[in-house]
């Protein structure tokens, strides 16, 4: 969870360059999520500046990890916010029915996260093909 060293409550509304701060995202950047997330929506005040909640930070947060640690494209990024959204609000629903608002709030509306295919003997091989083109060309150039 992004850290605010700001003095504010923690589910304070916060500014684009604070948000942009903290996760260390440039504005442009986050403005731009904006247009390509449907799911991304902060407060917007007269004037257009923007607020975020704390449910848009986590949001935020769950876009980059998608998108700049998991390789995920734009798209495949919504897609997986969509689909986990979803589950997310049912689940929601289901723990209201049965009275119990204290599980959903433990749960911080974290997205649940896909289970990532495991790309590590695709990766070995092609390094293992790559040290060998390396090799061939090594030898190549020396006669």
């Amino acid at each position: 969870m992004a850290e605010f060293d700001d003095g504010k409550d923690e589910g304070a509304l916060r500014t684009i360059g604070e948000v942009s701060d903290a996760l260390d995202i440039k504005p442009h950047v986050l403005r731009y999520w904006e247009q390509q997330f449907s799911l991304l929506k902060p407060l917007k005040r007269s004037g257009g500046r923007r607020y975020y909640r704390p449910k848009d930070v986590e949001l935020v947060e769950t876009i980059d990890r998608l998108v700049n640690q998991e390789g995920y494209t734009l798209k495949g990024a919504e897609a997986v916010l969509r689909s986990s959204g979803k589950s997310e609000l049912d689940r929601r629903r289901s723990d209201r029915r049965s009275g119990d608002r204290r599980a959903s709030a433990d749960s911080g509306g974290d997205l649940a996260r896909p289970a990532a295919p495991d790309h590590r003997p695709k990766i070995v091989e092609a390094v293992a093909r790559l040290k060998a083109i390396r090799t061939r060309l090594e030898r190549a150039i020396e006669v």
